[in-house]
């Protein structure tokens, strides 16, 4: 069973559409490699120039911030859900 990715609506140009994505990976480093190898540029929307993830952009595992888990290196088992969600600010 698969990883399902859920794509949020600014990138959905990028996946021809697409909601969700699933593919079979083991960690979100291999998950963005791939994205961006069926996806161009959606890697430099995710990622910034130092490798890490953009402070503009949160990433979910199970509901879970990777960033309180172990980053891009949080590994991801068959049937899990990765949500990538926008900021978004107000005033």
């Amino acid at each position: 069973m698969p990883v399902t990715v859920r794509i949020p609506t600014p990138l959905r140009r990028m996946t021809n559409g697409k909601d969700k994505v699933e593919l079979e990976e083991s960690n979100l480093s291999s998950m963005i490699e791939n994205l961006e190898a069926s996806y161009p540029g959606i890697k430099e929307r995710l990622i910034d120039e130092n490798g890490e993830l953009r402070y503009f952009v949160n990433i979910y595992l199970n509901g879970e911030d990777v960033r309180f888990l172990d980053g891009l290196d949080t590994s991801a088992a068959s049937g899990d859900e990765i949500s990538i969600v926008p900021a978004v600010a107000g005033g």
